[in-house]
């Protein structure tokens, strides 16, 4: 009876939104089931692809890019669910996502059009933008950006 509860609170779970398999476990840990229980409900529900680590990287990754956030960040936040790296890259890089862009469109959300000028505001928007995944290179890139050059 107990693993028909769990497969029932899973099915649920996974309806609202894709789940990798470690928070699955977590939240099925939390309500009270056995580890046996929790085992076999998620062997079942991987078997009829209902629960797919790859399906949710790449849903999870489509997700924070569009916040944007930059691939380090996608990346770190992908291994706190319980992703791989191979798998977290394959997903990061099925996004085919402009980086610079995505960076340059945060920081002119963020801090305006008009490329700063004084070095304590510059900092500002570099511990910003590296905070939300860019690289270095995508940060100067959006900070040094100009449409008149």
């Amino acid at each position: 009876m107990a693993e028909l509860d769990a497969k029932n609170y899973a099915l649920w779970l996974l309806g609202a939104r894709e789940h990798s398999t470690k928070e699955l476990q977590q939240k099925l840990f939390r309500k009270g089931y056995e580890s046996e229980t929790i085992d076999q409900t998620l062997l079942y529900l991987t078997e009829l692809n209902y629960l797919s680590d790859q399906r949710f990287a790449e849903a999870f990754s489509r997700s924070r890019a569009s916040k944007p956030l930059g691939k380090q960040r996608i990346m770190n936040e992908l291994r706190m669910k319980g992703i791989g790296d191979e798998l977290a890259k394959q997903a990061i890089a099925s996004l085919e996502a402009d980086w610079f862009e995505l960076a340059l469109e945060l920081k002119q959300r963020k801090f305006g059009d008009a490329p700063e000028r004084d070095f304590k505001a510059k900092a500002k928007q570099t511990r910003y933008l590296v905070y939300r995944g860019f690289s270095f290179d995508e940060v100067k890139y959006a900070i040094e950006f100009s449409e008149d050059v």
